[in-house]
């Protein structure tokens, strides 16, 4: 959103001001009160032992509060909020994504060139309309599968090049870990350096996302976040993700840690355009490209390059975000949403510990959206103004 439409919202929310002047005001004790209690409900169903919430705009962090504990056990310490999470998935959007964007807006590669041009392992593989805009979008018809321990990423290079697609390239949305794989490889084939490196002085550095690494030093895992391994026993500063583990930790789709506040960092050089603090860490293209919205099952799931907006996997949109907005969720309990139209963002991480009870962990991401829209953002009449304005 250029500086213009900043503007102008400020001016419609001047207006707002004085139209709803009348309106009973919520206080910050009010706001509390109505998170405090569903993630205390979270954390007595057995959902999460904790957590972190963290709600801002452009500009500030609006509302940031720690639940609970780091993990289950009875002597584990108290949650903060500088508690450093696994946020799993949240690594396609927060640190893959952007590197791909950025080698684009570089001219160091094409979201159109075929991915063989940076796998010839793909060549003579009948997959020569497979472009790397199919790998963010999930529309590649790649499934995920095994990795052999001995090699794993050029198990996962060889095994994605030899693998039968499910339709033609583009006509079918599947989330799959593999196509994240793929491109966090390529940014390595194309810069000589991992992502991790390429992430880390392109956007953690740049922002001052100080706790926001691939593998933390095992110094820092008392300030870890829990997770479960499948044996179920307790996971602190190493990735839970067994592929990501595999490929060293340091992969595509899981394997970054971070903290909400470093998070809130990066939505809010996202909200203001691809600049923090001054500083350009984006271009305003590559952020309108990168959460644009590509549509796939005739318009019934729709994505942003990495970014999730209307598909089964949009629980944290809730009720009060606008159509234009987007996020991505975390298998270990992590979600980001973010509403340009009405300039709100939310930060969920937990330390989660029901992981069958898909729906029910859904609802409280939803929840917690609506909460954040209801409390934080502007009014439903001018939240519509915002969005007609932001577009």
């Amino acid at each position: 959103m250029s500086f213009l439409k900043y503007l102008s919202i400020g001016i419609l929310l001047l207006f707002a001001t004085s139209a709803f002047a009348d309106d009973a005001q919520l206080t910050h004790a009010d706001r509390l009160e109505k998170i405090d209690k569903l993630l205390s409900g979270a954390i007595s169903q057995g959902l999460i032992a904790g957590g972190v919430v963290l709600v801002g705009n452009h500009a500030e962090v609006l509302f940031e509060r720690a639940y609970g504990k780091v993990s289950a056990s009875v002597d584990a310490r108290p949650m903060t909020v500088d508690t450093v999470f696994d946020i799993a998935s949240l690594t396609k959007v927060i640190a893959t994504t952007p590197s791909v964007l950025k080698l684009a807006e570089e001219g160091k590669l094409s979201l159109v060139d075929p991915v063989s041009r940076w796998f010839p392992e793909f060549n003579g593989q009948m997959k020569d309309d497979l472009l790397l805009y199919n790998l963010l979008t999930h529309t590649s018809g790649l499934d995920d599968f095994p990795l052999s321990p001995q090699n794993p990423i050029q198990s996962a290079v060889n095994g994605a090049a030899a693998e039968k697609l499910k339709g033609p390239v583009g006509s079918r949305f599947r989330y799959a870990d593999i196509n994240f794989i793929l491109l966090a490889e390529a940014v390595k084939r194309v810069t000589g350096v991992g992502l991790d490196l390429y992430a880390s002085a392109s956007f953690f550095a740049p922002m001052g996302m100080k706790d926001t690494t691939f593998n933390p030093p095992k110094d820092e895992a008392s300030r870890c976040a829990a997770t479960l391994n499948t044996d179920n026993s307790l996971l602190f500063g190493q990735v839970q993700d067994s592929e990501a583990r595999q490929l060293g930790g340091v992969a595509g789709h899981a394997g970054l840690f971070s903290t909400a506040g470093d998070l809130a960092r990066f939505c809010r050089m996202i909200l203001n355009c691809g600049e923090y603090d001054g500083k350009r860490i984006l271009s305003e293209r590559a952020v309108n490209q990168m959460t644009a919205p590509y549509f796939s099952r005739g318009g019934k799931v729709v994505r942003g390059l990495g970014w999730d907006r209307d598909s089964p996997y949009s629980a944290p949109r809730g009720n009060g975000f606008s159509d234009v907005s987007f996020g991505h969720t975390g298998y270990s309990g992590s979600s980001v949403w973010i509403d340009p139209a009405s300039d709100t963002f939310v930060v969920l991480l937990t330390s989660r510990l029901e992981y069958r009870h898909i729906r029910d962990f859904n609802r409280l991401r939803s929840d917690l959206s609506s909460l954040a829209a209801e409390l934080f953002a502007p009014p439903p009449e001018m939240r519509e103004l915002m969005r007609l304005n932001y577009e």
